[in-house]
């Protein structure tokens, strides 16, 4: 099971229905939202929960459109936070997420919120991003290495392989959450959540703040695709192996960026940046997939190795190796035709 897989079809748009609320922007940290009164059946019930300050006109400033999408994700963060702490399906995947857009948005839109203005912020999204990544990786790859053992005839599973790979996982995936629980009671977190409410209240001061943001964010969302596309020109030439896998990665983060910048810009460019958005999500999770085989190929590895020192026969886990091996390759053939899609100039002529 990859980890990029499991968003749904409403949060690829970027404006997902966010979860319950529980601290409204802006207000303390320590504030909790009412419990949202029940509603009865019906399409109104059916409705996306509305922020405040998150949908922008199709006229809107370039600051409106950012600012606007900061807030909504922003909410979506510290809405997540109970989930998280209650250890919810897939609450940390959705976290983490929102994370990554808020810093793929400040990276993207400098000339709207300068890039001075808002490093310190990224930097600290970061740092959450890598607790939350640590609490879902360990979760994502022992279903993933359970998902590949499951079809292995028994007379291949050779000692105590289920055992083992469980044994691997469970203390790294309670030191992760352990972890991720003390960054979020952590005055530091705290502080990021006053830091993010107090950019995404605005004003936005760069120098195309104040244009239309059709004609502002389309270029952001054109450089991170460049980026991109650079990177993805890089692994197609770099020498299968560790270094193809680490190139790979790279071009995985900036689709993921232009998916994103192209997310913020949907409201005020419509269909066609949202159309741009889906391609780059599909190269993003044919990446994201090919990064899960890499680590599950090395976790393969570590617990040969651990079988071996303990007196167990390995060749399980040399298979459950090779087997990513082979997968890897085919995601990297995959990889190319999905870009090559992705790359063709009807889904680019929106970006000016």
């Amino acid at each position: 099971m990859a980890a990029n897989t499991t968003d749904t079809q409403a949060r690829s748009t970027g404006y997902p229905a966010p979860p319950a609320p529980q601290r409204p922007v802006g207000a303390p940290t320590s504030a909790a939202a009412p419990r949202p009164a029940a509603t009865p059946d019906g399409p109104q019930a059916r409705r996306p929960a509305v922020v405040a300050g998150t949908q922008p006109r199709r006229s809107a400033t370039a600051g409106e459109a950012v600012l606007a999408y900061l807030r909504f994700q922003a909410h979506t963060l510290a809405s997540l936070e109970p989930r998280v702490r209650a250890d919810e399906f897939d609450s940390v995947h959705q976290m983490r997420v929102a994370a990554r857009r808020l810093r793929a948005t400040l990276r993207s839109f400098g000339e709207v919120i300068p890039r001075p203005a808002t490093g310190h912020l990224a930097g600290e999204l970061k740092w959450l991003g890598r607790a939350l990544g640590a609490a879902r990786d360990g979760e994502v790859l022992a279903g993933h290495l359970r998902d590949s053992l499951r079809p292995t005839p028994s007379e291949l599973l050779i000692g105590p392989v289920q055992a083992r790979v469980q044994g691997y996982y469970a203390p790294r995936r309670a030191a992760a959450r352990t972890d991720l629980l003390e960054v979020l009671d952590s005055p530091r977190y705290a502080a990021l959540l006053a830091e993010l409410d107090h950019i995404a209240a605005g004003p936005a001061h760069g120098p195309g703040a104040g244009e239309p943001a059709r004609d502002v964010l389309p270029a952001g969302v054109r450089r991170a695709y460049r980026q991109a596309q650079r990177r993805m020109r890089r692994a197609r030439h770099t020498r299968p192996g560790e270094a193809r896998d680490v190139a790979l990665h790279r071009a995985r983060k900036s689709a993921r960026r232009a998916r994103y910048a192209a997310e913020a810009a949907t409201p005020v460019t419509g269909q066609q940046a949202r159309r741009f958005a889906k391609r780059m999500k599909q190269v993003q999770s044919v990446l994201g997939d090919h990064q899960d085989s890499v680590l599950a190929r090395q976790a393969a590895r570590d617990l040969g190795i651990g079988a071996h020192l303990a007196g167990e026969n390995a060749f399980s886990y040399g298979l459950l190796h090779e087997r990513e091996t082979h997968r890897a390759e085919r995601l990297q053939a995959r990889a190319r035709r999905v870009w090559r899609h992705a790359a063709r100039s009807r889904y680019r002529r929106w970006m000016k």
